[in-house]
């Protein structure tokens, strides 16, 4: 119940002023988003890239405005070139939310879409490294995956995102597992319908071991976005198992959660990319990250009730 209430609020824009004005939330917010603008997250991409892979993605979402749509775009080919200036786009790639390149667009919304992330991939091409499409809601995959196709027959690098907590997913795990598909498989972070997808934790765990499974036995380079240990160590297992050796896949975890782990992973030699959120649309992304961490909620819930 908690968690569908904080995933309503973060589509609620009274609840976002409230948040967005409250003391504590600077503080909140730093802890899992690198900054406001790229002269701040670049610091930290480069301190992470020491030892870590890095995705960065320049926050926004549900973009309705076409002009909006653009400016995304621009913030994402400034990002790119600035990568390939530094040497860093060695170590970081970019993720990009189509719906906040215009996919919501009321006209041609898909098309504007596709245009807009083939400027981002031409940008990733050029600074010398790769672009990952983030899923979002369910009603959003079936689109996601036409522009993804669209994408690879130019830029055949471009990866995928899944949602393991879909029906769907272990269908399109077989689909997007073949050589070359980079496949990011997380659990999935939205309040979807039991008709759509698995409510209880349990059968979400045991859909993402299935959807694993099916990545690791394919031909393409299957990420494994969880912070579970225990999906971390299945995944090592299914790796082994299915002759992968550990530049054959690669573990992935978000900025600010479970730092120590990812530093094990990388100090025994594990390919570990961090997930790096920055810009000033940070909301709904924040507000996420609060409903798969209950522990964080009671602090923030204490500090609006008595703000000022």
């Amino acid at each position: 119940m908690l968690r569908t209430t904080l995933l309503a609020a973060a589509r609620s824009s009274a609840c976002r002023t409230l948040v967005e004005r409250a003391p504590v939330t600077r503080g909140l917010v730093a802890r899992y988003v690198a900054g406001s603008t790229l002269d701040a997250a670049l610091p930290v991409v480069d301190r992470l890239a020491a030892d870590r892979l890095v995705t960065l993605d320049h926050l926004g979402e549900d973009t309705a405005d076409a002009d909006q749509a653009r400016d995304t775009v621009d913030a994402y080919t400034r990002l790119l070139a600035e990568l390939g200036r530094t040497g860093l786009a060695e170590r970081a790639e970019v993720s990009v939310k189509l719906s906040a390149v215009g996919q919501f667009l009321p006209h041609d919304g898909e098309k504007i879409a596709l245009e807009n992330a083939r400027r981002i991939c031409e940008a990733a091409a050029r600074a010398g490294t790769t672009v990952t499409l983030d899923m979002e809601d369910h009603t959003t995959v079936d689109s996601t995956l036409s522009v993804l196709a669209e994408l690879r027959m130019d830029f055949p690098w471009v990866g995928a995102v899944l949602q393991a907590y879909l029906r769907r997913t272990e269908a399109d795990c077989r689909d997007l597992a073949g050589a070359g598909s980079r496949v990011r498989l997380c659990k999935g972070a939205y309040d979807e319908p039991a008709s759509v997808a698995y409510r209880d934790k349990a059968e979400v765990d045991r859909s993402y071991v299935r959807c694993l499974r099916i990545l690791m036995a394919g031909e393409g380079y299957p990420m494994v976005a969880s912070h579970d240990p225990r999906l971390v160590s299945i995944a090592g297992a299914l790796a082994e198992s299915c002759g992968r050796g550990p530049e054959d896949y690669e573990h992935q975890m978000l900025y600010g959660i479970r730092d120590g782990e990812q530093r094990r992973l990388a100090a025994r030699g594990r390919r570990m990319r961090v997930y790096v959120p920055y810009g000033d649309e940070w909301y709904g992304y924040f507000m996420r990250r609060l409903a798969e961490r209950p522990a964080n909620v009671a602090f923030f819930a204490r500090s609006l009730l008595t703000r000022g």
